[in-house]
């Protein structure tokens, strides 16, 4: 007898959805089938589609910037991303130059993460590392971090990691199956001015800034035949160079981009508002026809992201960028809002291609037998409207309703409500 029954929905499959009964044993997808078994729990859904849970894989939660901490901790921020369907994330190591702080800056994060709602993994992050590329892989796979960031800019922070270390930290990545993630900005194009106003946010650090260092890194990946993922892609002209340049690397995986929800939905004429502080992240929205251009390219991103990271009102209410934290909320509405803009087309983006960047296919990311019994229950017909005023989505129209999410098996989110669940680290 299985331990839960979820019948008479359309299950979401590598093939597409198919009408089908889903079975749970003890914390894994046991079958996927038309017949009907014996369960201890049946949940009839009633037609509602079946989809994998989804996999953050860039968030923020419990970061410290400048004196400011984050509003979202390890369990309200899970919490937040349970309620929008979101059953594992990846959050990321504070920075470290040298492999023998890796073990404390793991230890350390690890720490925060004890009441985590939803399952979890960590990035190891890089600032102008001095020990060597291949050894720094290596000691981040001890504690089961298959994935490091680093940033090209940020050199007024001693956080910029150089290319030749980049290129040897590609070339590194192949025979390790590791990924390298990079926040790519040209750093001698962007402004560091202390007295930036708001309304030139996004000229300090503008298009020209991220497409040019991408197309550097992407030539990078071509030649080491390295696993480069570009985090937050923000323009749409970096998008469709990419696409146009390197579409046999995007194809074998070899190059990875990720962008975010806001850089879809929102432009960068709000930094002209009173309230455009609010808006504020790193790299910003862009004017409107990059957003416009972003979204033809939606089929070339292969993951979804939040960089979740929300600050008060009162945190960001500055009237120059060097003095705001930069970082906006997203995680609970980021499928939501995605799905909504594109349908089913996005589902992979936050489920299997995700899982499979990361180390975590099959276990994540899928609903075939052996797979954890992460699933969400969802009805994409339902319409409704985001009511939580600290939003930057306040009022925006969603297509769709997350019905019921389970962890491990086990119900976590019903309607809207968060009911208690227990997150587990994973290694990778």
């Amino acid at each position: 007898m299985f331990d839960l029954g979820i019948i008479n929905g359309r299950i979401y499959t590598d093939i597409g959805f198919i009408n089908a009964n889903l079975y749970v044993k003890d914390g894994k997808i046991a079958a996927v089938t038309k017949e009907k078994i014996k369960c201890t729990r049946i949940e009839n859904v009633d037609g509602a589609k079946v989809l994998p849970g989804f996999i953050d894989p860039h968030v923020h939660f419990a970061l410290t910037v400048a004196g400011n901490t984050s509003t979202d901790d390890f369990e309200s921020g899970s919490i937040n991303g349970l309620l929008g369907g979101v059953t594992t994330y990846i959050d990321f190591l504070d920075p470290i130059k040298t492999k023998g702080e890796y073990k404390a800056a793991f230890e350390e994060r690890s720490a925060l993460t004890a009441n985590s709602a939803s399952d979890y993994a960590f990035h190891g992050c890089l600032a102008n590392p001095k020990d060597s590329a291949k050894d720094m892989i290596r000691e981040g796979m001890k504690y089961g971090i298959s994935s490091i960031k680093l940033f090209t800019t940020y050199s007024n922070t001693d956080r910029q990691t150089k290319d030749y270390y980049i290129k040897e930290l590609l070339a590194q990545s192949k025979g390790y199956n590791a990924r390298i993630l990079i926040h790519a900005e040209n750093d001698e194009l962007v402004d560091y001015g202390l007295e930036i106003p708001v309304k030139n946010h996004e000229k300090s650090r503008d298009t020209l800034c991220e497409t040019t260092e991408v197309l550097k890194l992407a030539q990078m990946a071509k030649t080491t035949g390295g696993n480069l993922y570009i985090v937050h892609v923000s323009a749409g002209t970096t998008a469709d160079m990419i696409v146009r340049e390197y579409r046999r690397e995007l194809d074998n995986g070899s190059i990875i981009m990720e962008s975010c929800p806001h850089y879809f939905m929102l432009n960068s004429s709000l930094y002209n508002k009173r309230n455009g502080y609010l808006y504020t992240m790193t790299p910003p929205l862009r004017p409107e026809e990059e957003r416009e251009l972003l979204c033809n390219n939606i089929d070339y991103i292969s993951t979804i992201g939040t960089d979740h990271c929300p600050f008060t009102g009162d945190m960001k209410m500055h009237k120059y960028t060097s003095e705001i934290p930069m970082g906006i909320g997203g995680i609970k509405y980021s499928f939501l809002n995605m799905y909504t803009m594109f349908g089913d087309r996005i589902i992979p983006k936050f489920t299997s291609n995700v899982a499979k960047v990361y180390n975590m296919f099959p276990k994540k990311g899928t609903l075939m037998p052996g797979a954890d019994a992460d699933i969400v229950v969802f009805d994409d017909i339902t319409k409704g409207v985001v009511k939580e005023k600290d939003s930057v989505y306040f009022g925006t129209e969603t297509k769709g309703r997350i019905l019921r999410v389970y962890l491990g098996g086990e119900l976590a989110v019903k309607n809207g409500d968060y009911l208690g669940s227990k997150g587990k680290y994973i290694r990778r």
